[in-house]
């Protein structure tokens, strides 16, 4: 009898696990394909030009190294990766847990434990920085020409992520890099299941008035509000 309460028990917290990531992903696919900013137009004059980046998982918000309302370098630079290349044109950020992008390097280094901190809120956050001397537009690369007004808002809102010091610098995980063209930082906030790194990049959109979804946990929520514009590969 005792073995027989424990398998119905089991039975029905597995089917309860089963039902939440079902509603999850439900909710997930529901969501990210309410459009937000619907009406964005890409702006032709003054435009400055940005991109959102995916790895096939990840997204990153994509921003020139400098110019004339933003110069990184004094915000993040170069010098601090293992090349030391200042030859940089963009500057890609990602928000993301800091347990992932430090310790799985690749799915089959996942631990349960990260795994179940960064889904809860119990981690911490990291912002990874890469830099790139060219971008070419593609099905994971898109290029979006925002208004000044746009750019400022998507600055404000990455810059307000990072952690700095008393004088106001960013903190840099030393010896932290994937390439040797990128950093990584103390970032503010918390990674869950309901607030991933494409929920922030997502979120990021929105801020400044770019088409965005309402929420979406993946990269497809926001690639696919640019699906219907026409690729200009270069």
């Amino acid at each position: 009898m005792a073995i027989r309460n424990i398998t119905k028990g089991f039975a029905r917290v597995l089917g309860f696990l089963l039902l939440s990531i079902c509603f999850y992903f439900v909710v997930a696919f529901v969501l990210s394909s309410v459009p937000v900013n619907a009406d964005f137009k890409e702006c032709e004059k003054e435009a400055v030009e940005i991109h959102i980046l995916t790895n096939g998982v990840h997204t990153d918000l994509v921003l020139p190294y400098r110019n004339q309302y933003m110069d990184w370098s004094k915000w993040v630079n170069p010098s601090q990766t293992k090349s030391g290349d200042s030859s940089a044109v963009n500057v890609a950020f990602g928000w993301g847990d800091k347990g992932f992008y430090l310790e799985t390097k690749s799915w089959d280094e996942l631990k349960l434990s990260t795994a179940f901190k960064a889904a809860f809120y119990l981690g911490s956050s990291a912002m990874h920085v890469s830099f790139y001397k060219k971008l070419r537009e593609s099905t994971s690369c898109r290029k979006i020409c925002v208004s000044k007004e746009s750019y400022l808002k998507l600055v404000q809102y990455i810059s307000q992520r990072f952690e700095t010091d008393s004088a106001g610098v960013p903190k840099q995980i030393v010896g932290a890099a994937f390439t040797n063209h990128d950093a990584f930082y103390e970032a503010k906030g918390k990674y869950s299941l309901f607030y991933t790194c494409n929920t922030w990049a997502n979120e990021g959109l929105k801020s400044a008035g770019l088409k965005a979804c309402y929420w979406t946990a993946f990269k497809g929520g926001i690639f696919d509000q640019y699906a219907g514009d026409q690729w200009m590969a270069r």
